[in-house]
């Protein structure tokens, strides 16, 4: 089976990551709320968790070190087999401080009646360099292939003009191309970052297209759009309230709608103070509502709800997002920017739009406010792309690429 060993027994993964969903609230099933408020749940978090309770699933035992950023440590059991370890550093400044928090128990080697050792160690990139840096210390400390995803490329996909995203940049920019040039394979979310990632000199035979998915049984319930008695367009934005996906030019662009429209925004961040206060100028504020942060188990039924999602974002490797729209069967209105254009394509599962071009958003949302039609035939469309997103897929294509790594059926990186 392609996704054990070849004695049969699940591989064992060190899992790195900066961010991971929420820790569950003593006693109860749903996520702590003041964590969700400190470190707001995105696309990163999602995919982490979700990959890691597919391939517990299918038999392999992983450990996650990851970080707690609104409390004191603290560890956890996830599925049968999945254990996930949060560092906790109190701090929205100096963030990467949490991997050396959590150094030691990444190179602890296994007590002599322990566990197996660590068969692979799969660091997941986002902004947080200090993840790369953790990986390629715990791949040496346990001899064993190291496999790192790029969620967001700080040297190809990071935009902005603030002196944190030049250093991230130039600096960060160093350390992603020297430890993806050293990894034994590269998983990326996007084509296009592949592209980039081969031009930079990693070899090719070892870049993986693998992008985020949607996990189907959040999905099984039945689409209630139709039951729904509106007269108006219902636009939805799901995710973080950060400078990133321009939320701001959201609120803006519904301002400017000249058919009847509603809007909802769901999610917490950075911005939200800055976003409710557009909200409130807004002329058309009587017809946006903010509900703030929900659990990602309740996104579906947010999805089911709304009639278009909405994906303004200044730079995106991808938009998780965007996968379970389709599966929600939800026409999009996104950015042209960064990998979206390889998940929405533009008249057949969604309309593209220039990056910060508040006309042409209000534009493709008055377009599908007076075209049913359109919307139903890219709903549609939605719904045939997202058979290819499926997590329990994905998952099984990133255990078969773990054995590849340990077989050597993937080419060595040369000693950098």
């Amino acid at each position: 089976m392609g996704s054990l060993t070849d004695n049969g027994v699940g591989l064992h993964v060190l899992r790195l990551c900066s961010v991971f969903e929420p820790a569950p609230t003593p006693g109860d099933s749903t996520v702590e709320g003041r964590a969700a408020r400190f470190d707001p749940i995105g696309g990163m978090q999602n995919h982490t968790a979700a990959l890691t309770r597919c391939l517990d699933a299918q038999g392999h035992r992983q450990t996650v070190l990851t970080s707690r950023l609104a409390g004191p440590r603290r560890t956890d059991r996830l599925g049968r087999a999945a254990v996930v370890h949060r560092t906790g550093i109190r701090t929205t400044w100096l963030r990467q401080l949490w991997a050396p928090a959590a150094l030691p128990r990444a190179l602890a080697r296994r007590p002599a009646a322990g566990p197996p050792a660590v068969d692979v160690v799969h660091a997941h990139q986002g902004e947080d360099l200090a993840t790369l840096v953790l990986a390629r210390a715990a791949a040496r400390r346990h001899r064993c292939p190291l496999v790192v995803t790029v969620h967001c490329s700080v040297g190809h996909t990071l935009a902005g003009r603030t002196l944190h995203v030049r250093l991230l940049r130039s600096v960060g920019g160093w350390i992603e191309r020297t430890t993806l040039r050293r990894a034994d394979a590269v998983v990326v979310l996007t084509e296009r970052t592949a592209a980039a990632l081969r031009a930079d000199g990693v070899p090719a035979e070892r870049i993986a297209v693998v992008p985020s998915g949607f996990e189907p049984a959040l999905f099984a319930a039945p689409d209630e759009r139709g039951a729904a008695d509106r007269t108006r367009l219902r636009i939805g934005y799901v995710g973080r309230l950060a400078a990133q996906k321009r939320v701001d030019l959201l609120v803006t662009a519904f301002g400017r709608m000249t058919r009847p429209a509603e809007l909802v925004l769901v999610g917490d961040g950075p911005e939200r103070a800055r976003v409710h206060r557009l909200v409130r100028q807004s002329p058309a504020a009587d017809r946006i509502r903010a509900t703030g942060f929900v659990e990602h188990s309740a996104v579906p039924g947010v999805l089911a709800s709304l009639d278009v999602l909405v994906l303004p974002s200044a730079y995106e490797e991808m938009g998780s997002v965007l996968t379970e729209a389709m599966a929600a069967g939800l026409p999009v209105v996104a950015s042209d920017v960064g990998g979206i254009p390889e998940v929405v394509r533009h008249g057949e599962t969604g309309l593209l739009v220039p990056p910060g071009d508040v006309a042409a958003l209000a534009a493709a949302l008055d377009r599908l406010a007076a075209e049913p039609g359109l919307r139903d035939r890219l709903a549609a469309g939605a719904r045939h792309r997202a058979a290819d997103y499926s997590w329990p897929f994905l998952a099984g294509r990133v255990a078969d690429l773990y054995r590849r790594v340990r077989t050597g059926d993937v080419p060595q990186p040369t000693a950098a």
